[in-house]
């Protein structure tokens, strides 16, 4: 009888100790398949060390305060060269002073009721809301409840 929870392994014929057929963890394993997407040269640098935000951060201003200090040289000593006169101090972009310009997508409405996103409105009271069961409930609300819910949205209308 095989034994419980699987099938039981021939032992080769030679008298060797491997098994002629493989078990089914060897034949469903990944192990020895070729990975393409793995740089075959890449050796591990074992002297890198993981850096925290703040020492990120520190780094940034430090490299900021040092290129300000080089061009403040350059300037004294009279080696640069002024484009279209520019006499201001340039930005440059780094880790802690990009700007991104405001969204071209339009803003998402969110239900007061429930916090989801909100496609609908209710013409009396102002209140966005879900779907047809939050609908039931808005319509149900006292004015003083809707106008509780339109302060926490930060909108003073006049519930009529």
């Amino acid at each position: 009888m095989p034994p419980k929870g699987g099938f039981r392994r021939k032992a080769p014929l030679d008298g060797s100790s491997t098994p002629l057929t493989p078990s089914l963890a060897e034949q469903l394993s990944y192990l020895h398949n070729p990975r393409p997407f793995k740089n075959p040269n890449y050796t591990k640098n074992v002297n890198r060390r993981t850096k925290n935000l703040k020492n990120v951060l520190s780094q940034e201003r430090e490299r900021e305060r040092a290129e300000r200090e080089r061009r403040r040289q350059e300037k004294l000593e009279g080696t640069s060269m002024d484009v279209d006169g520019d006499e201001g101090e340039e930005d440059i972009p780094s880790y802690t002073s990009i700007e991104a310009p405001p969204s071209v997508l339009p803003q998402k409405h969110y239900c007061d009721i429930t916090g989801l996103e909100a496609p609908y409105t209710d013409p009396t009271t102002g209140l966005r809301y879900h779907d047809k069961s939050v609908y039931d409930v808005v319509k149900s609300l006292s004015t003083s409840t809707a106008k509780d819910y339109l302060s926490a949205r930060g909108v003073n209308s006049i519930v009529k």
